[in-house]
């Protein structure tokens, strides 16, 4: 083996509906990527107990994840669509990566901090290592690219550390293995293991504010329903969110400049322009100088149009859970065999008798 073969992964957590900011930011680009990649995408339900360990469905939210991943268009059949904890290996990797990973790693994470906020000494030690099994999650399949948004980059750095001290601390044992690939860190040729993974940016992802406060994302834990579109709104709901959005007594401006200090009205265009794989220029330049009362009956058309068909084929799907669970058994199933095979050189380079 001389190069890694290229491979995507990613994972969505199984924590509260999915809504209208994950469906841009993320979602669609999954879809997209499917196209010209060999893709697996994941339901992260190991990450959900990390800040919450009690949950209320936690089965029916993982099976929600895997709807909103079929419906909108991910194919199960050509790529692998499975939740990880079905797939012991990545907590298996985890532990080994928790024990390559340093401290000081773990808490220099921006997300454990505003998570844990003052109290971390009551934070649980999984919040702490969320990183490390995120890396496992990648790296158990040797994946070479990750999409990933502006809350995850330090993450995906922190995988690539993983997996470059592993790397050079057992460069000896990987290559009496003939498991490695020959590979530059730096400017030191070594004989690697894991790839040190890439991030995928595709464009500059949307940035989907609160319905009710243009200043916050859009969030599945916000305390009101009306913050957010969820995937699961029918089109009645989508229509009213959209009516009651906050806005500001001024047209819109015919210019994106005009934008600016005027959030909910930037939050709203920017949605618009999203949604229809346009500009916030293209979008003013047909309605500059329109007042909302106009501006929402449209953005609101366009929504029920991309997203009525996603949330209707969710809901086909939830009503009969056996599809979705078939489907979450055969991913887990294709997704288990790649990572044993990993683990399997793991274990011989790291030198665990099995």
């Amino acid at each position: 083996m001389n190069t890694f073969s290229p491979l995507v992964f990613s994972g969505v957590q199984p924590t509260g509906n999915l809504h209208l900011g994950n469906y841009l930011g993320a979602i669609r680009k999954f879809v997209a990527l499917q196209e010209n990649n060999d893709c697996i995408y994941c339901v992260v339900d190991l990450h959900a107990i990390t800040a919450q360990l009690v949950h209320d469905d936690l089965r029916g939210q993982i099976r929600s994840i895997a709807a909103a991943f079929i419906a909108s268009g991910i194919d199960p059949v050509k790529h692998i669509v499975f939740n990880q904890a079905a797939v012991p290996q990545h907590a298996e990797l985890a532990w080994v990566f928790n024990c390559v990973a340093r401290i000081g790693w773990m808490n220099r994470m921006t997300q454990f901090k505003d998570k844990a906020g003052k109290d971390r000494e009551n934070a649980s030690l999984g919040l702490l290592a969320y990183p490390s099994l995120m890396a496992a999650d990648i790296l158990v399949y040797r994946a070479t690219h990750v999409p990933v948004g502006d809350d995850q980059k330090q993450h995906l750095e922190l995988a690539r550390d993983i997996a470059q001290k592993f790397n050079i601390d057992f460069q000896d044992k990987i290559r009496a293995t003939g498991k490695g690939v020959d590979m530059v860190v730096g400017e030191e040729p070594i004989h690697g293991y894991f790839p040190l993974v890439e991030p995928l940016i595709d464009g500059p992802a949307p940035r989907v504010m609160s319905l009710r406060d243009g200043t916050k994302k859009m969030s599945k834990s916000d305390p009101s329903d009306l913050s957010r579109i969820n995937l699961t709104d029918d089109a009645d709901e989508i229509l009213k969110k959209i009516r009651k959005a906050k806005t500001d007594p001024d047209g819109l401006p015919s210019e994106v400049d005009g934008l600016q200090g005027r959030p909910e009205a930037d939050n709203l265009v920017g949605i618009y322009a999203a949604l229809a794989d346009k500009t916030k220029a293209e979008v003013l330049g047909e309605f500059g100088g329109q007042q909302f009362s106009v501006f929402k009956p449209a953005l609101a058309d366009l929504a029920v149009h991309v997203l009525s068909p996603i949330s209707a084929e969710m809901q086909r799907l939830l009503g009969d859970t056996s599809h979705i669970d078939a489907i979450l058994r055969d991913g887990g199933e294709r997704a288990g065999a790649r990572a044993e095979a990993v683990m399997k050189d793991v274990f011989d380079i790291v030198g665990f008798l099995r």
